[in-house]
């Protein structure tokens, strides 16, 4: 049970945009996020694999069998949809068995199946109601059964929770996941929402235009961007614009940095990727990186809060960070309004990440 895209392309008729070329393989019961900006050609991966759209060249396998020009109805494949797409004129239970009852499954069985998917998900004693006797999470669940009840190798997610409210949003993503697992579909997930996608995936790919971009585990793909692109859409991205000076040594904005410059040579335009975490108050005299500077607006945010850090170096860079207030009080520098004679941060060499420029972009 896998999918597997080789150069998957279909260009829309006078624009250009589509999936162009795309390489990309899921294995049996593992979920990818596909994410990246409206238009980047997500949701036109998931309609090919589905069907709804022709393949236009290259290859689409499902369980190692090439489904290019197999009709939507013939392909082993459960999608669930952002508006969910129930019945409103049937029930639960008929919603949950639609998909067996197309497939020819006999009346008593398909009933049988179609109650065990509702149990799973947790909706046993609501087979009777409509979707509009429903709530928003619960609907998200009809799909989800109805989207499994027949076992196929592959589900497609495409923004499942983009309906719902956040807290929901949060218990759903813990349940589709386990649901998944359990279920062993090769499945892809197309989110919006960064947050879900590191969350909830084994591994995250990022478009831009059509193209794929990186495909990593969600720690690898925050901590080590393939790209510029990639850094600026994945996380909080500081940017800093430079040259090498040295193997280990940096020149930017904010002065001469430590960094793990690799194999570039002396001259070379960089740019430095600054994640919040790797920003540290108060530093010692002679931490590595340490920038002079002052404390600018912060922002509480109940567990944590953002703050600005305004740099001596006159740039108009601010720097975001995260500090946990539960757990020690905050540091002078960020008590909003306070006083600070001096102020400063450091910034650690090994989190640093040197990014060439936009060029990489494929």
């Amino acid at each position: 049970m896998s999918i597997k895209l080789e150069q998957l392309e279909h260009r829309y008729p006078g624009t250009g945009q589509g999936l162009l070329g795309v390489s990309i393989e899921v294995a049996r019961g593992e979920l990818l996020a596909v994410i990246g900006a409206s238009g980047c050609g997500k949701s036109t991966m998931l309609r090919l694999v589905a069907g709804l759209l022709p393949v236009q060249s290259g290859r689409l396998l499902i369980d190692d069998r090439d489904v290019a020009t197999v009709p939507p109805w013939e392909r082993s494949v459960g999608m669930v949809f952002q508006s969910y797409a129930l019945f409103p004129h049937l029930s639960v239970l008929e919603n949950v068995a639609y998909g067996l009852r197309m497939r020819g499954v006999a009346a008593g069985e398909r009933h049988r199946k179609a109650q065990a998917m509702i149990a799973s998900v947790g909706l046993a004693g609501l087979e009777a109601r409509r979707p509009s006797q429903l709530s928003g999470g619960q609907q998200q669940r009809v799909a989800l059964a109805r989207a499994l009840a027949f076992r196929p190798s592959v589900l497609l997610l495409d923004e499942p929770l983009a309906a719902l409210d956040a807290h929901i949003r949060a218990q759903l993503c813990d349940e589709i996941r386990d649901i998944q697992r359990a279920s062993g579909a090769a499945t892809l997930f197309v989110t919006h929402d960064q947050q879900e996608a590191l969350m909830m995936a084994d591994r995250v790919a990022v478009l831009h235009q059509g193209r794929l971009q990186q495909i990593d585990t969600p720690r690898g793909l925050y901590a080590r961007p393939a790209n510029l692109m990639v850094a600026r859409f994945v996380g909080h991205a500081n940017l800093l614009a430079g040259t090498v000076l040295e193997p280990g040594r940096v020149q930017t904005v904010l002065g001469v940095l430590q960094a793990d410059t690799g194999p570039r040579l002396a001259g070379a335009a960089i740019c430095v990727l600054v994640r919040p975490e790797s920003i540290h108050p108060d530093p010692a005299p002679d931490a590595p990186n340490r920038i002079p500077g002052a404390a600018g607006r912060v922002r509480f945010l109940g567990a944590t809060c953002r703050w600005d850090f305004l740099p001596a170096s006159g740039a108009q860079l601010a720097v975001p960070a995260q500090s946990d207030l539960a757990a020690a009080p905050l540091p002078t520098l960020l008590c909003e309004g306070a006083t600070v004679a001096s102020a400063a941060v450091s910034l650690s060499p090994e989190a640093l990440v040197i990014l060439d420029d936009d060029a990489q972009i494929l």
